[in-house]
């Protein structure tokens, strides 16, 4: 039998694997267990009740974390001239149109959202081949196709994020940092969690919430009591 490292000792004592927390406690125990030596990221993992090969159960949204991510979030704003004061005022990192249009078709992706606005989407349009593999393509939908430029980019520098069901029927999003104060952090996961429950399709039957988990990077997933999440 494998001998058990002092930090996997600590784990196996705190976390009970047939147990389902309280978001509070399970907050509190994703701190606790966290041993990497670097600011770990914290997710959350929902399983859904949907067949999101079916349009009308498709799960999508935007939430603005109260407390940010914790992340440097990088922002190109693809756009006309006209829009490029007001995107770089808002804090874009990169803006312009037909010199990234060409950096991206030759592979630069070094960014984490793009913003656009409608105009210029036939110049966009082509990019989808190279940013939507990496979830990168401007969508209407998440507010990042806008004449909006720099509310748009503010809400994203603020710790708007957005998510989608997987194939699996499953939502990943991130809430923080292991950093993040308790408070914080819980905050951060009830927003995306509460998010998550008011989308519910009118189509899907049954039981629409599952499962869902907490965890650090590093760190093993934690069941939460979903009757929990609206307490």
């Amino acid at each position: 039998m494998a001998k058990l490292s002092k930090n996997k000792k600590v784990i196996v004592e705190k976390l009970d694997k047939n147990t389902q927390y309280s978001l509070t406690d399970a907050v509190k125990l994703v701190k606790d267990i966290s041993f990497a030596k670097f600011d770990e990221t914290v997710d959350v993992a929902v399983r859904l009740g949907v067949d999101p090969r079916k349009a009308n159960q498709m799960v999508r949204g935007t939430v603005t974390l109260p407390h940010g991510t914790g992340k440097t979030v990088r922002v190109l704003v693809l756009c006309n001239p006209d829009k490029e004061e007001e995107a770089k005022a808002a804090g874009a990192d990169y803006v312009g149109l037909d010199e990234y249009v060409d950096k991206i078709k030759g592979g630069w992706t070094d960014i984490d959202v793009v913003i656009t606005t409608p105009n210029v989407m036939p110049k966009v349009g082509p990019l989808g081949r190279v940013l939507g593999p990496r979830g990168l393509m401007p969508n209407p939908k998440t507010g990042t196709v806008t004449m909006d430029v720099g509310k748009a980019v503010q809400d994203v520098k603020a710790g708007k994020i957005d998510f989608k069901v997987d194939k699996y029927g499953i939502i990943h999003a991130s809430v923080g940092k292991v950093s993040f104060d308790t408070d914080k952090l819980e905050d951060n996961a009830r927003e995306v969690l509460s998010t998550i429950l008011k989308l519910k399709p009118a189509a899907a039957k049954g039981t629409y919430m599952k499962s869902a988990y907490i965890s650090s990077t590093m760190g093993p997933g934690i069941h939460i009591d979903i009757k929990s999440i609206s307490n």
